[in-house]
């Protein structure tokens, strides 16, 4: 944990020249200044520290924006991994498949999976196109509930990324009668429930969405 603190150092560099004070004496001086000045301290978790937390307490420093959608995405398919491939084959932090990756202009599989930058901009292109074939669906389903569950634009932009766009729509014109479900047996209802409430207006978008370097 990174401590940052409101006041400065020049009082103890002055006690330290006036009074010749060891190198040692110094630290336990600070030490008994900041321990009775606590207050005066405000903790700032480290990079390492968010992301060792449960997925609960690491995604509300991102709270509902797109960065929060993405990463809380990205975590529950992989762990936030950029190098997982499963035993399905799909790849990566967002766990694309090789038919997707080609429909935003991705060829080279090792280049992406070793590509970080790259997979970040195959999952904006990927929500981006998705989102033009959805554009419909969400402008009319949004803030309908389906079997109690809400329907939001972030939902609809998870679950098409879960199972794809058209599964997406059979479910919605069924009104929830067909609901389709990955590999795994996760349903497009877990995915509208979990990732409900985003704000994804970030996502422009584009019927031919690429990610390129």
């Amino acid at each position: 944990m990174i401590k940052k603190t409101k006041f400065t150092a020049l009082p103890l560099l002055l006690v330290f020249l006036f009074y010749g004070f060891t190198i040692k004496d110094l630290r336990l001086l600070k030490d008994v200044y900041s321990t009775k000045y606590s207050n005066l301290f405000y903790d700032v978790p480290t990079l390492e520290e968010v992301y060792s937390q449960e997925e609960n307490y690491l995604f509300p420093y991102l709270g509902k924006s797109y960065l929060g959608f993405k990463e809380a995405l990205g975590f529950k398919e992989s762990g936030g991994r950029y190098g997982v491939v499963n035993r399905f084959g799909y790849m990566g932090k967002y766990q694309f498949g090789k038919g997707t990756l080609r429909l935003i202009g991705i060829r080279d599989a090792s280049m992406f999976l070793h590509s970080p930058k790259l997979q970040e901009k195959a999952f904006y292109a990927n929500s981006s196109r998705n989102k033009w074939i959805l554009r419909k669906f969400i402008a009319y389903f949004n803030g309908m509930r389906i079997r109690g569950v809400l329907i939001t634009e972030s939902g609809i932009l998870a679950a098409a990324h879960l199972v794809g766009p058209g599964a997406v729509k059979d479910y919605l014109r069924s009104g929830g009668r067909t609901i389709p479900a990955d590999a795994f047996g996760t349903s497009i209802e877990d995915y509208m429930r979990k990732f409900s409430g985003y704000d994804t207006s970030f996502v422009y978008p584009e019927r031919r969405a690429k990610a390129q370097l």
